[in-house]
């Protein structure tokens, strides 16, 4: 009985430790904030180094926002501001369509699988109306690589794009 006891429960505590690491690995919106400001830099599309498109990532406001901006012909298309916001980090994309929405951390985020989700937008009479409604990047460990990936929502529904950016 003892025996059987013992085998019914092991699930129950293998669950439970699994649970807890998965809660202690959860990374705090700092560490992510960190992870973030290793891409300082100048971006190209991989596989075009001729380009006349770039995204550069640049600090301000004593280190405390990191801002993304894309470049084309050699104008600013559009950018995008991270920043923490208490205990969470958001970014606030400033979009050519002329709508500003914010986003926020997303709780399955990783150091090296970032994402954020919709909060709010200022200037979006509608939902229905176009607007970026996911971000995220995936970062290789060498911080030569990253994926970019993000999600437009619109009444004709979703509109995903990727992009693999290497440093210039």
């Amino acid at each position: 009985m003892k025996n059987l006891m013992s085998w019914l429960l092991m699930p129950v505590f293998a669950l439970s430790i699994s649970n807890g690491a998965v809660a202690e690995g959860k990374v705090k919106a700092p560490e992510v904030f960190s992870q973030l400001k290793s891409l300082v830099g100048v971006w190209q599309k991989e596989g075009a180094e001729n380009s006349d498109f770039t995204i550069s990532f640049e600090l301000t406001a004593n280190d405390t926002t990191l801002i993304e901006t894309w470049n084309y012909k050699g104008k600013k298309h559009s950018l995008t501001l991270y920043h923490l916001n208490g205990k969470s980090l958001m970014a606030t994309h400033y979009c050519p369509q002329g709508n500003q929405p914010r986003l926020n951390l997303s709780e399955d985020t990783t150091l090296d699988s970032i994402a954020f989700s919709y909060l709010d937008a200022t200037n979006l009479a509608s939902l229905d109306d176009s607007h970026q409604h996911s971000l995220g990047f995936e970062l290789d460990s060498s911080s030569k690589k990253i994926r970019r990936k993000e999600s437009y929502l619109s009444e004709s529904g979703v509109e995903t794009s990727e992009l693999i950016l290497m440093r210039k």
